[in-house]
């Protein structure tokens, strides 16, 4: 008989998940360890570790992997789970209701809220009015805290450590949360070297990166991938955001197949690295890549369920 789940440590005290800059490397190495303890859970079918607890997903924008690993978590925990996957068009927000009022009602019919909303910010301004937990899982081009901690964990699972990494960034760097959370949790670590691979029109914003710098990691901006891949130990590809581009970019001029990851960089990458993407990808990664064993993004998508499990658990324990 598999002995009963410890009880959730480390985040028990935090009320809201709003932003990555929330977390300390205790913190993450605590929701690590249950994270583990999680995917145990998970791979048994789950536990009643949460029975009666609620969870509404409420998503503004678009998502498969995020509301569906979510709503997974929370189902083998024991959970339930109200969803609403396009509150932009389908809740009272077309008729003119603010965020905080929808917030407030359904904080009435829930225990925790996992939000997902156009506009950065949005996360914080509904934390500020909800009695209940709030969990970022997106604000516009913002953050997206829990994909940052789910793919920290997938670093620390397939390498096996976290300090002195040299994680390589490719793509939209200006528009990608997933970057910009990633990026404030890795500087927890010593010996981090980053290197940021992207067009000019869509580079990391300097704030971040003196951000990485004040954090003692090293910080290199380069155009050229292949030689960025070659000494790397993580590379971290991320589409171009077009939902959220002021205006079109010419491929032509930003040279963006310059970017692309195939065979070639695969070729280039050192054979302990990693490749991650947190999805969908939309032509950045050739396919021809999945079967390379350094290909992590699908596990890296399957951590996800782990993660956010002992996330919940971490908020909603009795």
């Amino acid at each position: 008989m598999t002995a009963s789940p410890t009880r959730a440590s480390g985040t028990a005290s935090l009320q809201h998940v709003v932003a990555a800059q929330q977390f300390d490397r205790q913190r993450l190495a605590s929701l690590f360890r249950l994270s583990e303890e999680m995917e145990r859970v998970r791979l048994e079918g789950g536990h009643q570790l949460l029975p009666g607890r609620i969870m509404a997903t409420l998503f503004y924008e678009p998502s498969t992997r995020t509301r569906l690993s979510f709503e997974a978590a929370m189902l083998r925990l024991g959970g339930q789970v109200l969803s609403t996957e396009n509150a932009k068009d389908f809740s009272s927000a077309i008729k003119g209701e603010t965020l905080e009022d929808t917030v407030r009602i359904v904080a009435g019919y829930s225990d925790c809220i996992v939000l997902r909303h156009h506009e950065e910010g949005a996360a914080a301004r509904a934390a500020a009015v909800s009695p209940v937990p709030v969990i970022n899982a997106g604000d516009g081009p913002g953050q997206h805290p829990t994909q940052a901690l789910l793919d920290v964990f997938t670093i620390r699972q397939e390498l096996g450590r976290l300090d002195h990494l040299h994680v390589v960034m490719v793509g939209d760097l200006a528009h990608g949360r997933t970057v910009h959370s990633l990026a404030y949790l890795l500087a927890l670590y010593p010996g981090l070297r980053v290197t940021l691979v992207a067009p000019e029109p869509i580079g990391m914003s300097p704030g971040l990166i003196q951000h990485l710098l004040r954090h003692g990691a090293r910080v290199d901006e380069t155009d050229d991938l292949l030689a960025a891949v070659s000494d790397a130990d993580v590379v971290y590809q991320t589409r171009l955001q077009v939902e959220r581009l002021s205006q079109p970019l010419d491929p032509g001029r930003t040279g963006l197949e310059r970017f692309r990851v195939d065979r070639r960089v695969m070729e280039r990458m050192p054979e302990g690295a990693i490749l991650m993407h947190p999805l969908p990808r939309v032509g950045e990664i050739d396919p021809e890549v999945d079967q390379d064993p350094r290909a992590a993004y699908f596990r890296q998508a399957r951590n996800g369920v782990a993660v956010r499990m002992a996330l919940l658990r971490s908020l909603l324990q009795p």
